[in-house]
């Protein structure tokens, strides 16, 4: 097994002794971040280009990893992002396989370290059916940080469809989804929690 064949969220509870809850809006006081004209203008051009191709190659390539470097960016570049890499913690409770996106409170950007947010590409525009995937991605970049020596308070968890994103928090064995689902449209918001989310975790860093 990887992370895309847990299927169910009960599946998870069971095997790793975690809470899945939801219901609750996790960013509502989170401040938007107005994006570049350059990233305004990225998304302008590729979003429709990216719904008309309508494929999950364009989706990510066209709309997800700009946003994505736009955080990178907006972050000083004091984080470093990866896709498509693969992400093998713990074989035995097949927490391996490949992750859509990483992204890690290190700057090193050749090597994986101290993984901070894990973004999942919702398959067929489901974004209830990328909520395992996700997860246990989760689970494993927390266990990846303590077993490196790099703890951290939370770690950030996304599913999108590009034009759709759904933001998930864990801290310690609990797993919370965001109420609030934010749409493409809103970038200012989802660049907002992305920063103030990785933001605070580079200062319990430092």
């Amino acid at each position: 097994m990887a992370y895309s064949d847990f299927k169910t969220v009960g599946q998870i509870e069971d095997t790793f002794g975690v809470s899945v809850t939801s219901g609750h809006s996790l960013f509502q006081s989170v401040d938007a971040v107005i994006p570049t004209s350059q990233l305004v203008e990225i998304l302008d051009e590729n979003i429709p280009l990216a719904l008309n191709i309508n494929t999950e190659k364009a989706r990510s390539e066209m709309i997800i990893t700009p946003v994505l470097i736009e955080v990178r960016k907006r972050l000083e570049r004091n984080i470093s992002l990866f896709s498509g890499v693969e992400f093998n913690v713990d074989a035995e409770r097949n927490l391996n396989g490949y992750c859509d996106y990483i992204l890690s409170r290190s700057p090193d950007q050749v090597f994986l370290t101290e993984p901070v947010a894990c973004i999942v590409e919702a398959k067929n525009e489901n974004i209830k059916s990328a909520y395992p995937q996700c997860i246990t991605t989760m689970i494993a970049a927390q266990i990846f940080n303590d077993e490196h020596g790099h703890p951290m308070d939370s770690i950030l968890g996304v599913v999108t469809t590009d034009s759709n994103w759904k933001f998930l928090k864990l801290h310690g064995n609990a797993i919370v989804i965001d109420f609030d689902e934010y749409l493409i449209s809103q970038i200012d918001k989802i660049l907002g929690i992305f920063v103030d989310a990785i933001g605070t975790a580079i200062l319990l860093k430092s």
